[in-house]
């Protein structure tokens, strides 16, 4: 039993946004079914991807969803997607999807098949023209911003990260719309785009008024913590470390284990505010810089912890997998799953830790297919000869 247990959305998806709010709503229980194309969809081959190359993306974008494969290209097939999305039941009729529906499947002729339909759309910019996570990001400013002091070229992010605040915002939305019908009986269309996210976000941010108001277009600081103290140091071991005063406390501490209070009284400034922090940044990384490199990174990280310090050591993704704890299991997160068509490996149940429900283990993304028998017996109550005959057809596969 979890959270969400009991709704079903229907998912039509490629890529990361709306994958990973299909999976989200997944490992909190809801029923979330797939349709794919027999031969896969637009992300089925997406890097990584095994030695066999089976894609590592795809199946970990799709933990614990079920799959139902149909010929997309024909009419029939059309008609089994829009029955399955407008299929009776007061948990059913959701259908996620960053895919423009046309024809059959857009909201108008959904919605006429069942007037309570949730439909919660992605599409790329707010006039329907196609945007990425990597063309978006360039277009708001952020690539100019990131990379050393001085470069003159743009650096991109190698996190997907308006797909990934895209996805939760997916989330929140299909289950607000879920609310509003569960009150007032009445589904609607909720269409976001990735771009007005990431401008959203731009603005939540104060980037947007700090040009406007201030008239600063934000130069780049290195890996310095843009309005507080925040620097990465070297240890004596060569390992580099990443340290942060954003708090008043924070600040307090790393002055108190370092032993740079004398200094930083002698700059004549009152370094309690988190701006002149920022302001002084270049003088105070020069008094603790000689005080890092006398000094290991474990014995660093034993003054720190004991002092309750924020900190964090670099890693690359391997090291990190490999010295994490928390990417381990030691987390109860993490779990064995055993992927077809790759093999067991440690992969992510849902973050979220629920006070009435046992976390629930991680589980494996399905075989393109998988589950398109029981998919069109249980949610469409077709009999074995129409799912037979469906087959045979070719209008429908089975894993």
């Amino acid at each position: 039993m979890s959270v969400l247990s009991g709704m079903r959305v229907i998912e039509s998806s490629a890529f990361v946004a709306a994958p990973l709010a299909g999976m989200t709503l997944a490992q909190m229980g809801a029923d979330v079914i797939r349709v794919d194309r027999p031969q896969g969809g637009l992300d089925a081959a997406r890097w990584p991807v095994a030695a066999n190359g089976a894609s590592l993306f795809w199946a970990g974008m799709n933990k614990g969803k079920r799959s139902i494969a149909v010929d997309m290209a024909r009419p029939e097939g059309i008609e089994l997607i829009a029955a399955l999305i407008t299929a009776p039941g007061p948990d059913a009729g959701m259908f996620l999807t960053n895919l423009r529906g046309r024809g059959p499947l857009d909201y108008p002729a959904l919605s006429a098949r069942r007037a309570d339909l949730i439909m919660v759309s992605l599409i790329g910019t707010r006039r329907g023209e196609p945007a990425v996570d990597y063309t978006v990001n360039p277009a708001i400013g952020f690539p100019m911003a990131t990379g050393p002091a001085g470069l003159d070229v743009p650096v991109g992010h190698v996190l997907p990260a308006w797909d990934c605040i895209t996805g939760q915002m997916l989330v929140n939305t299909l289950l607000a719309a879920e609310r509003h019908r569960l009150r007032f009986g009445q589904g609607q269309l909720a269409e976001l785009s990735l771009k007005d996210v990431a401008a959203a976000m731009l603005g939540h941010l104060g980037i947007i008024a700090e040009v406007s108001v201030n008239g600063v277009d934000r130069p780049r600081y290195g890996n310095a913590l843009y309005g507080a103290y925040g620097q990465d140091f070297v240890c004596a071991d060569g390992k580099r470390i990443m340290v942060i005063g954003l708090t008043d406390r924070q600040w307090r501490g790393i002055v108190k284990v370092t032993g740079i209070g004398p200094a930083t009284d002698a700059l004549g400034l009152d370094l309690s505010a988190e701006g002149a922090r920022f302001q002084a940044r270049e003088a105070i990384t020069g008094l603790l810089l000689p005080w890092f490199a006398a000094r290991s990174s474990v014995e660093v990280a034993g003054l720190f912890d004991a002092a309750g310090l924020t900190w964090g050591t670099f890693r690359s993704f391997a090291k990190a997998v490999t010295e994490d704890p928390d990417l381990s299991a030691d987390n109860p997160m993490f779990h064995m799953v055993a992927q077809p068509g790759i093999g067991a490996y440690l992969a992510p149940g849902s973050p979220v830790a629920w006070s009435r429900f046992d976390r629930q283990p991680a589980v494996p993304a399905p075989q393109i297919g998988q589950h398109s028998e029981a998919v069109l017996a249980d949610v469409l109550g077709l009999g074995s000869g129409e799912i037979g005959r469906l087959m045979d057809n070719g209008v429908v596969a089975q894993a």
